[in-house]
């Protein structure tokens, strides 16, 4: 890496990251599901069914004949496997033989953790383990034992328990149900593989972050699986020569340094232009989900608000971007109405600087009724001033 960087103009980088991101294209055709997900490298799941769940949202913005819940098929097939990346997620099924390193660290830093004092003796939570032994998988309903606090996040004994030996590896996600989970034995859950040593795995992940970033910083390539530590992403990089020193300038005329895959020219030469669709993002989507980054090359300042309180929010609860081309058009605030069939635009700002015009106001109008009808809603209704 000793030449001199490669020049990334902020036009190139914005299209090489929504390319490597799986957005440039149309959403329609064929849905190859698992070529998504083995893409993206995993899915973030979460909770809160605001329209449709984050994980349905993503892989349907890559491809518009995906419908809710498919991809649990996959979770069942063992094509993909939960585990913690940055958050809860589902994760391609190649990426295991190298995610023991993970579940040793997690498994020891979640045991440190002030979460682990679970309340439960050895002898306890060897119990659990041998219930689910006998009985087969089953879900945190089928323990009893009590929270003694009653603030927001206390969680009873037996769930710590279950988290822990969850993060370690030691049980593994069965299947889930309305979208609970239900927990079995690793060793029935996971495909037999051996566990790769700790400095292939490391190597590996490295060159599948690369592989899913195009070009990024140390701490970029570090945040990806969040697996290695700042000096084990700083020694990878130092030792693959065959990585592209570059250059990305920024929004706002500044530039950093980072590096990028070897077949980065390639890949610019390759990348197309994205589709000039507008498309309503969902707030975990792998494109924004670092926001440094996201400032740093579309200049478009974003957060989650949903935990914060009412009072302090910027925007809304959840709130979604809206991305035209390369550019952050606006943002919105939608809910389902599911009684009404009726999708709810209850927040709506526009970017500064960006005229909404007929044209612009018609694909807008176009995507929210086609994420309507994903989510089995018949109509929208506008709660504020259509732009």
């Amino acid at each position: 890496m000793g030449n001199a960087p490669l020049k990334l103009s902020n036009a190139d980088a914005r299209r090489l990251w929504i390319w490597t991101n799986g957005l440039a294209d149309t959403p329609t055709g064929a849905c190859d599901l698992m070529g998504i997900i083995n893409r993206l490298g995993f899915v973030q799941i979460d909770t809160i069914r605001n329209v449709t769940r984050a994980h349905n949202h993503i892989l349907w913005s890559r491809n518009q004949n995906y419908r809710e819940g498919a991809v649990w098929d996959h979770l069942r097939a063992r094509e993909v496997f939960e585990h913690f990346t940055h958050d809860a997620s589902l994760i391609a099924g190649g990426v295991l033989p190298h995610w023991g390193l993970r579940f040793e660290r997690l498994g020891a830093n979640y045991a440190r953790s002030e979460w682990s004092n679970s309340g439960l003796a050895k002898e306890q939570i060897a119990q659990i383990v041998d219930r689910i032994r006998v009985e087969g998988a089953l879900s945190t309903h089928a323990f009893d034992t009590k929270s003694k606090s009653r603030e927001m996040w206390a969680r009873p004994p037996h769930k710590k328990a279950l988290d822990q030996l969850w993060y370690a590896g030691d049980l593994a996600t069965c299947h889930r149900e309305n979208f609970v989970k239900f927990y079995d034995l690793a060793e029935r859950v996971f495909p037999v593989h051996s566990r790769a040593e700790d400095a292939v795995a490391l190597d590996w992940l490295g060159r599948a972050a690369m592989d899913r970033i195009s070009f990024g910083t140390q701490g970029e390539v570090q945040r990806f699986w969040d697996v290695m530590s700042a000096q084990e992403a700083k020694a990878w990089i130092a030792q693959n020569d065959e990585l592209v020193p570059v250059e990305v300038s920024c929004a706002d005329g500044s530039s950093y340094s980072g590096v990028a895959h070897p077949d980065i020219e390639t890949r610019l030469k390759s990348a197309p232009a994205p589709t000039t669709r507008l498309r309503i993002l969902n707030p975990f989507d792998p494109l924004i989900r670092d926001r440094i980054r996201l400032a740093k090359l579309f200049g478009f300042a974003y957060r989650n608000e949903m935990f914060v309180p009412k009072a302090k929010r910027i925007w809304g609860y959840y709130v979604y971007p809206l991305l035209e081309g390369s550019r952050f058009v606006g943002r919105m605030e939608l809910k389902a109405d599911r009684a009404k069939g009726l999708l709810d635009v209850t927040g709506f700002w526009a970017e500064p600087g960006v005229r909404w015009g007929a044209a612009r106001r018609g694909k807008l109008e176009a995507e929210l009724a086609r994420f309507g009808r994903f989510a089995g809603l018949c109509d929208i209704s506008w709660q504020v001033p259509q732009p």
